[in-house]
């Protein structure tokens, strides 16, 4: 039965993919060389561990919207869920390399989200956890299926600038805000009602009021 170890070997922008997305390279290896492997149906589970990097005075600043004041952090740092997601290896004998595309949203309603966008530079600690099912010929040549075993996992330090680049590419110079729909509406009445002619100016205008009443 086929025993298969995975390893990210690096992660790239998809670069025109209907939305954000990146490609982590994992290269799939079974420890039966000569063993044929017809397909692998490979999910995966990606989690970030966010425990396992050292964090500035900016970035734990930006970041107290998602973990709170950095000296209760001891207790709010947990691993975070980025994504699910899944992809096919075709036929192989020995190794392969195949993409694994994880799906990536600029809304700031997501913990990843703000997490990714709170720091400032680095390396993200990334740990994958694979299940799955590997079709792939007995010694006789009939076709056998097994589970990929729980147990099967690895951990990868992604450079935070592929995130930034990938955004910037899709959005560039711009953010995601999403609004319940009776705030949006009192912000589009709002600049309705002022002639504003932008939502970037509605906004800048709110903001100076807000500042002009915090300081009188």
């Amino acid at each position: 039965m086929p025993d298969l170890t995975i390893a990210v070997e690096k992660v790239e922008v998809v670069p025109f993919a209907a939305s954000p997305t990146l490609a982590f390279k994992l290269r799939v290896t079974n420890e039966n060389p000569s063993e044929v492997i017809h397909t692998v149906v490979l999910r995966s589970q990606i989690q970030i561990e966010v425990t396992r990097r050292r964090y500035t005075p900016h970035e734990q600043e930006r970041l107290r919207d998602l973990f709170g004041e950095p000296e209760r952090w001891g207790q709010t740092l947990k691993k975070l869920l980025w994504t699910n997601t899944s992809t096919v290896a075709p036929q192989f004998t020995g190794a392969t390399t195949v993409d694994l595309p994880v799906p990536c949203t600029f809304d700031f309603s997501v913990a990843t989200t703000k997490y990714f966008d709170g720091l400032t530079d680095g390396d993200i600690p990334i740990f994958l956890v694979f299940s799955g099912t590997v079709f792939y010929a007995d010694p006789d040549g009939g076709l056998r299926v097994a589970p990929i075993s729980w147990d099967k996992e690895t951990k990868f330090r992604m450079p935070l600038a592929i995130w930034k680049d990938m955004m910037d590419r899709y959005y560039p110079n711009s953010a995601w805000l999403c609004l319940r729909r009776d705030v949006f509406e009192q912000l589009q009445e709002y600049k309705i009602r002022q002639g504003i002619p932008t939502w970037e100016q509605a906004l800048e205008k709110l903001l100076a009021q807000a500042q002009e009443t915090i300081a009188s």
